[in-house]
C-alpha cells in the first residue's frame, strides 16, 4: 500500500490527503462518510447511524466468538463507589486522574438563575462514573462464588466507559466510549493464564478475519501494563502513518484483584482460596483502526465482512420512459441478493432512491465505502444485466456484468476484496518493519524527515524490532526524546533470539517492538 504522489496532484474526494496532513484526513474520511461527529458534551461523540452500523457487526461478531467460548452476558452498574476503587492500589492510581465523580442527587434553583446541586443532597459517598469495571464486579463475584464448582465463572458486558482525556479524537480517543469488557475467574493460575491467552487469540482472530487488519501479538511491559495487572496481553496494528494503534487488551490479574474484592472459594479439599480472575476489552476504538488501515483519499474503505450494506444499488430513472419498471427490476434483485449468505450473515443491499444527482450519489457511496456499488437503467434492465463497480478498484472501473453473472459470483467477488485488504494492510506492515541493532540506526528510523511546504506530518517510522534490556528507565527516556514506546514483547520471534540492548550494551533476551503510538 502506498500514498497518492503530489507530483501529480490527482483531484481526490478527500482533502487534505493522507500525505498532507493524516490527522486531518482522518477526520475528514469520518465526516464524510457520516460515522460520527463531535457531540455538545466535551469530549463525546455522537455516532451516527452507518457508523453504529459497523459497530453493531463487530459487536453482533465478537458476542458470537465469546459464546462459543463459554462466556455469557450480564450487566453492572455504571456507578462505583469511591471505596471499591480504593480496594486496589495500583487500579486506583492508575485511573485516578481520569476519574468522574459524581457527589450529589439533586439539583435546585440557583439564587443567582439557573440550576446548582443541592448542598442538602451531597452523598455519603462519592460515585465513580465507571472507567472499568474490575471492582464493582468483583464485589458480585464474591457473592456468587463459594465452591470450586461455582468456577470458572465466565462473564461478558456490553457497556459505556468514561474516562476524562484531555486530548480526544473521534473514535480513538473519547471521554465516554462504547466496548465489552470480559471478567473471568477460576480455580487455578494456569486457567487464568490460558484464558488470558484464549481471549487475545480471540481478538487477533477477529482483527485479521473479519477487520482484515493483521496484528502482532504480545506482552506490554510493566510501564504499559493495566493498572493492578500482573501481565496484560495485547495486539498491536500498524496505521497507514505507520503509527501503530493498540487494538485490543487481555489482563491477568493473578490474585490481586480477588484479595481486594475477597473473592474467595472451597477447592476440592477443602481448603479456602482466593479465586484467580482476568479481564479483557475491546471498543469503538476498532472502528478508528479500520478507518485509518485501510482507507484512501476518497474516503472509507470497509472490509466486506462488517459492512453495514454489501451492495448498493443506485436507479437510473430520470430517462427511462418506465420508472417504475426500473424500480421493480432494482426491488426483485435486491430481494434476491438477501436470500444469499455471506460468512455468517446475508447479503444486506441499500436501494438509494433519493430525488439528487447521480454523480452525487456514487460520491457519497465511494465516500461511506461501500463494497458493490451497481447502477441500473432502463438499458440495463433491458439487457437483464447490472452495471458494477467495487470500491477497491478505482471509481473510474465500472463494467457491465448479466444479472444471472453477478447473483453467482458476489460472494466470490466479496471474499476477494476481503482478502486484497487484508494481504496489502500485511504487505504494507511488513515492509514498513525494520530490524535495527544500533542507536543511530534507530534514531534515525524514527526521526522525522525535513517538513516539506503544506505538509505537517510527515511520514516516518513503522515497527522497530530492537532488542531491549528490561530497563524501564531506557524505555522512558526514548520516550521523552522520540516519542517512541515498546508496543509489545512479542509472544513469537519476530527475528533472531538473545542478544544486545542498543541503548546500555547489555544483554537482551529478545527483540520487542518500538513505535510511535496513538
Amino acid at each position: 500500500m502506498s500514498f497518492v504522489s503530489t507530483a501529480s496532484k490527482p483531484k481526490t474526494a478527500i482533502t487534505p490527503t493522507r500525505e498532507e496532513n493524516y490527522p486531518q484526513w482522518y477526520q475528514q474520511v469520518i465526516r464524510a462518510a457520516d460515522l460520527a461527529e463531535n457531540s455538545p458534551v466535551r469530549g463525546c461523540m455522537v455516532i451516527k447511524p452507518w457508523g453504529y452500523a459497523l459497530w453493531e457487526n463487530m459487536q453482533r461478531t465478537l458476542d458470537g466468538m465469546f459464546k462459543e467460548t463459554g462466556h455469557r452476558n450480564a450487566y453492572f452498574p455504571l456507578f462505583i463507589p469511591l471505596s471499591f476503587m480504593e480496594r486496589e492500589a495500583e487500579h486506583v492510581e492508575g485511573f485516578a486522574k481520569e476519574c468522574a465523580v459524581v457527589t450529589h442527587h439533586r439539583l435546585v434553583p440557583n439564587p443567582e438563575g439557573g440550576l446548582m446541586p443541592d448542598p442538602e443532597a451531597k452523598l455519603d459517598e462519592p460515585l465513580i462514573v465507571r472507567p472499568t469495571s474490575e471492582t464493582i464486579i468483583g464485589a458480585m463475584f464474591a457473592k456468587w462464588i463459594e465452591s470450586y464448582r461455582d468456577l470458572p465463572l465466565l462473564i461478558n458486558q456490553w457497556a459505556n466507559v468514561v474516562r476524562w482525556e484531555l486530548r480526544t479524537r473521534l473514535f480513538l480517543r473519547t471521554t465516554e466510549f462504547l466496548w465489552q469488557e470480559g471478567h473471568t475467574a477460576h480455580a487455578t493460575k494456569d486457567e487464568a493464564v490460558e484464558e488470558t491467552e484464549r481471549m487475545l487469540d480471540v481478538y487477533a482472530s477477529f482483527a485479521e478475519q473479519y477487520m482484515a487488519m493483521p496484528v502482532l501479538r504480545g506482552i506490554k511491559t510493566a510501564g504499559e501494563r493495566f493498572p493492578g495487572a500482573v501481565e496484560t496481553y495485547c495486539i498491536e496494528a500498524m496505521m497507514q502513518d505507520r503509527k501503530a494503534l493498540q487494538a485490543g487488551t487481555s489482563h491477568f490479574l493473578g490474585q490481586n484483584f480477588s484479595k481486594a474484592a475477597d473473592i474467595q472459594f472451597l477447592n476440592d479439599n477443602g481448603q479456602r482460596m482466593h479465586a484467580w480472575t482476568t479481564s479483557w476489552g475491546v471498543s469503538t476504538r476498532l472502528v478508528g483502526g479500520m478507518v485509518m488501515t485501510h482507507s484512501d483519499d476518497d474516503g472509507l474503505v470497509i472490509p466486506p465482512r462488517l459492512a453495514p450494506a454489501h451492495v448498493v444499488i443506485i436507479p437510473v430513472t430520470f430517462k427511462a420512459d418506465d420508472p417504475q419498471a426500473v424500480m421493480d427490476y432494482c426491488n426483485s434483485l435486491r430481494d434476491e441478493l438477501r436470500k444469499i449468505d455471506f460468512v455468517d450473515r446475508r447479503i444486506e443491499v441499500e436501494i438509494d432512491d433519493r430525488d439528487i444527482r447521480g454523480g452525487e450519489k456514487t460520491w457519497q457511496w465511494i465516500k461511506r465505502g461501500a463494497p458493490i456499488r451497481l447502477e441500473i437503467g432502463p438499458r440495463d434492465m433491458a439487457d437483464d444485466s447490472v452495471f458494477m463497480a467495487r470500491r477497491d478498484k478505482s471509481h473510474k472501473d465500472k463494467k457491465g456484468v448479466k444479472r444471472s453473472e453477478f447473483l453467482d459470483t458476489v460472494t466470490t467477488i466479496l471474499q476477494e476484496m476481503q482478502d486484497g485488504m487484508f494481504n496489502r494492510a500485511l504487505e504494507f506492515q511488513q515492509s514498513n518493519t525494520a530490524v535495527i541493532d544500533t542507536k543511530e540506526d534507530f534514531e534515525l528510523f524514527f526521526a522525522p524527515p525535513a517538513v516539506k511546504e503544506n505538509n505537517p506530518t510527515p511520514i516516518h517510522g513503522g515497527f522497530a524490532l530492537a532488542h531491549w534490556c528490561g530497563d524501564e528507565a531506557v524505555e522512558n527516556e526514548i520516550n521523552d526524546q522520540l516519542g517512541v514506546t515498546i508496543r509489545c514483547i512479542p509472544l513469537e520471534d519476530l527475528a533472531d533470539g538473545p542478544g544486545t540492548c542498543p541503548f546500555t550494551g547489555k544483554p537482551s533476551e529478545k527483540r520487542v517492538v518500538w513505535a510511535k503510538a496513538y
